[in-house]
């Protein structure tokens, strides 16, 4: 669609179920996100009350017409979704109009590939909307759903605003308060878990934190505070009681007494869907997913269907109940290194379209890249019944967000959480998520390191698309740990097309025996991770810029002041404006001797560029010799002592102060 132009949602299918709007963007210079808001206007192009006003601070109507599914990274940058059910809107909601806003002066003309798109209850994309001419905006109108009759209609606005969210709010009527951040802290007695602050009374027992009244009538809450609201789980460890260091404590969950494949099996799937039914916020957020509508989830595990001459019995059974009508998904779940198999997802496939259910959904170690399903089967059983995958991965990445960062309403819901969390870290449960290269990777290796790979080698190929889920992986794990938006980088368009990027991987692994990515982390620059198969060592780098001092040696000494704590191993180079290579020097030689980075030719330094080697596992999984494991040790590393300890905004800060 272009700026400005509309089409009927009504000719769509659009009306048969919850509609998805996703908004996404890639930040490449990972300074920073966006967040999305909606806003339920009336005829007269004002809001009704506060609670018409949906954002990270009250993510849901009190109908759940209307919700905010949160953040996933995806393989081209971050994507924002919204569920909207436009058969249960109010009747005097006349547009349902689609934002964003940025911060700390961060603008939209800073991100790339801005894009909304909307898709129908089953997944499939109806409509797609591009903006390019964002510029100086701070907050940003992408389209609306208006009615048009019985029906409803899509507009492309592309507008934007620079007074930020709250004057975007303003402009429909909120009354907002965009004064500085809270942080909701947990009462004393809570058992291990924050009870977070709710704004409004909510009358569902169950309803989400931030969640407020209907507000047809204009009330709602007095004022809206449009300044991020923080509520997190403390990890402080419980004072233990026990006698020895060997004692372990009992676990809701427990790993021990599985015996083999169909156990694991059998009780990871029983764990994970008793927690979604328990605790709504983990079950809305996973449903969502799958575009399933918000309503009541009630789990079901081991049921029996007549196939054929036959039965089948898939793992799970999940349905989803919202106003009268009832949504279900087969699941069937691997862990460990099982792989999926076809036939049995196919067998799935056919007894969900005789019985009219909407999805099947696989759980396994596996990840899924750029929405493709890992398993390949016939297209034609998917004509009626849609295919998800869902990896333990990003199972656990959605509790640790909930747990640890982003709140859930009832201690004890948190504390479920946590108890899941650690069940999917034991080994013995087998859902720890990608683990293993491949069978590929070992020949790739001795390969590279032989000089007898060559372009157009499948298993290279093989390799390629292993390296895109480890790190793709390793992004969801660090942003369950830090409450970030982690995310690899894409700096080019066609970097979207899975095989141009993997092809790119298989051609720097034929020169140069390397493959690498970067990391998205906001608050610093991108992160480069590099495995070089030849000389066995594993890369982590960031370039930050200098403080604006008079000297390059007061420079030098800014940032020595900061890496104190340092890896002593740590390579520091100093680059010069319009200078791909400057001095460079380890960090133990430099806090000894700092002019050894001062430029020979007096030229200004503008940045540092700050590198850490690690040693490469040889073998393909996870074993401490392993290669997965030690590109999530490297990453690991350098993320707690070397990003962690750097403090980019003193350079601004240093620039301003007198000398």
């Amino acid at each position: 669609m272009s700026k400005g132009a509309n089409i009927d949602l009504s000719g769509t299918g659009a009306m048969s179920g919850p509609l998805t709007v996703a908004l996404s963007w890639t930040d490449p210079s990972g300074a920073g996100e966006a967040d999305v808001s909606v806003l339920l206007v009336g005829a007269d192009g004002m809001v009704g009350g506060d609670a018409d006003f949906v954002f990270y601070n009250q993510p849901v109507t009190a109908d759940e017409s209307v919700r905010l599914l949160g953040k996933t990274p995806t393989a081209t940058g971050s994507e924002d979704q919204i569920l909207v059910d436009l058969s249960t809107l109010r009747s005097d909601v006349q547009r349902v109009v689609v934002a964003a806003s940025r911060y700390a002066g961060a603008t939209f003309g800073a991100l790339d590939d801005l894009r909304l798109a909307v898709f129908d209850g089953g997944g499939e994309p109806l409509l797609a909307f591009d903006i390019k001419d964002a510029d100086t905006e701070t907050a940003f109108i992408f389209g609306e759903l208006y009615r048009r009759g019985d029906g409803w209609k899509f507009r492309a606005v592309g507008q934007g605003y620079e007074s930020g969210l709250a004057g975007l709010a303003a402009d429909f009527g909120i009354n907002a308060d965009d004064s500085g951040e809270e942080e909701a802290s947990p009462p004393a007695d809570a058992p291990g878990t924050a009870q977070p602050e709710v704004p409004a009374p909510v009358p569902d027992a169950a309803a989400a934190p931030g969640e407020a009244a209907p507000s047809g009538n204009g009330q709602g809450p007095k004022r809206v505070r449009t300044a991020k609201k923080k509520t997190t789980v403390p990890k402080a460890a419980k004072v233990s009681l026990a006698e020895h260091a060997s004692w372990q404590h009992a676990r809701l969950f427990p790993v021990t007494g599985l015996r083999n494949d169909q156990e694991r099996e059998t009780r990871a799937t029983a764990t994970l869907l008793a927690v979604m039914a328990q605790v709504p916020e983990f079950g809305r957020r996973l449903t969502a997913r799958f575009s399933a509508p918000a309503g009541t989830v009630q789990t079901f595990a081991e049921a029996s269907f007549k196939h054929g001459d036959g039965k089948v019995r898939p793992d799970g059974v999940l349905r989803v109940a919202r106003a009268g009508r009832i949504w279900t998904a087969l699941i069937e779940t691997k862990t460990g290194g099982n792989p999926l198999k076809a036939e049995q997802v196919e067998a799935y496939l056919e007894v969900a379209a005789r019985h009219g259910y909407e999805t099947v959904i696989t759980l396994s170690n596996d990840l899924a890249l750029d929405g493709e399903h890992p398993l390949k089967v016939d297209k034609r059983l998917l004509r009626k019944v849609a295919l998800r995958h869902l990896s333990w991965a990003e199972v656990a990445h959605e509790a640790d967000m909930l747990c640890h960062h982003d709140g859930v309403a009832n201690p004890v819901h948190a504390w479920l959480l946590s108890e899941l969390l650690h069940y999917l870290r034991q080994d013995s449960a087998g859902c720890q998520g990608f683990r293993d290269m491949g069978s590929a990777w070992v020949p790739v290796r001795n390969a590279v390191t032989s000089g007898t790979l060559r372009l157009g080698d499948r298993r290279a190929m093989q390799v390629a698309e292993s390296w895109e889920k480890l790190v793709r992986q390793l992004c969801l794990r660090l942003s369950g740990q830090t409450g970030l938006a982690i995310a690899p980088v894409l700096r080019r368009r066609r970097d979207g097309d899975a095989s141009v990027r993997r092809l790119q991987t298989v051609t720097s692994l034929v020169e140069t025996g390397r493959m690498s990515a970067e990391v998205r982390i906001p608050g610093g620059g991108p992160v480069m991770l590099e495995a070089d198969l030849r000389t066995g060592q594993i890369e982590t780098t960031v370039e930050i810029p200098a403080a604006e001092r008079a000297r390059s040696l007061t420079r030098v000494q800014w940032l020595l002041r900061q890496l104190g704590d340092a890896p002593p191993e740590l390579r520091i180079e100093a680059l010069s404006p319009g200078r791909p290579t400057g001095p460079c020097d380890l960090l133990k030689n430099l806090l000894a001797e700092p002019g050894l980075l001062v430029p020979e030719d007096g030229k200004p330094i503008a940045s540092f560029r700050l590198t850490l080697s690690s040693g490469m596992g040889a073998k393909r999984g996870t074993e401490e010799t392993g290669f997965v494991r030690s590109v999530d040790t490297a990453m690991d590393r350098f993320h707690q002592e070397v990003l962690q300890v750097l403090k980019p905004e003193a350079a601004v800060s240093e620039a301003k102060s007198p000398m």
